[in-house]
């Protein structure tokens, strides 16, 4: 059983969070809850949970004010949040687990399991581009974590050059010659990278409009981007690049 323990400064979403996890999340034994920072802080040192659902903002600080109080964080933490798009994004990008007020009983329930197949001494890598992200203005040297079978990258947003398609998997082709293949669609990734300026140019690639080299009309049209790799292009990506480039030139 995975002891829990929840932090969140409002009554009735602490409600809702043991009623849910006791229903959707079996695996989970709640040992308590708290309201504030200095309350969690002294639940989480008096209950040792192994899983913490902890609010971002509450009356007294915010969840990473708690976090901050622990030198080794050796429990797993998923946010719970009403924050606004851009730090939605900041969440995505650190591959950390968050809920959205109101929460989802499914997706809580994913997260909750993802929880308990989570390596921990990843989560510190993790917060700690979450945290970075977070200060760095909307679309500038974010940072982004791939997680794979075998390893964790921690990569420069503009590392990446493009990223495909393969089922259930995205491949991705960093400046580094590196292919890395992550277990998430690339539905995901676009609408995590749209605003750092990636372009879906087809219903199966994704490319980075900063390596684009050039377009080709040929075969059906395809750009070639900085790493020499071709990547094709659908009618409707071709006509999309067409509108940004004639915008880009007319600036």
């Amino acid at each position: 059983m995975l002891r829990t323990l929840i932090i969140d400064d409002e009554p009735h979403i602490r409600e809702t969070l043991i009623h849910l996890v006791q229903k959707y999340c079996p695996q989970v034994k709640l040992v308590g809850e708290a309201e504030s920072v200095a309350s969690g802080i002294r639940a989480i040192r008096e209950k040792i949970p192994e899983l913490v659902l902890l609010d971002i903002k509450m009356d007294d600080g915010t969840g990473f004010d708690l976090l901050n109080h622990f030198e080794n964080i050796d429990f797993k933490v998923i946010f719970i949040t009403a924050y606004e798009k851009y730090a939605i994004q900041a969440f995505g990008f650190s591959a950390i687990d968050y809920l959205l007020k109101p929460v989802n009983p499914e997706k809580l329930a994913e997260a909750v399991k993802r929880a308990e197949q989570m390596v921990q001494q990843d989560f510190n890598t993790q917060l700690g581009t979450l945290k970075e992200n977070l200060k760095t203005p909307e679309n500038k040297n974010r940072k982004i974590i791939l997680k794979t079978l075998e390893n964790i990258y921690l990569l420069d947003v503009q590392e990446i050059i493009h990223c495909a398609s393969n089922g259930n998997y995205t491949i991705f082709e960093t400046t580094n010659d590196e292919k890395i293949i992550v277990s998430k669609i690339i539905k995901e990734y676009d609408d995590l990278l749209s605003d750092s300026g990636f372009f879906r140019v087809h219903r199966s690639h994704l490319i980075n409009l900063k390596h684009i080299r050039r377009l080709s009309k040929q075969d059906g049209g395809y750009v070639i981007m900085s790493n020499g790799d071709e990547v094709p292009v659908s009618s409707r990506g071709r006509e999309r690049l067409m509108e940004l480039f004639e915008e880009i030139a007319g600036k």
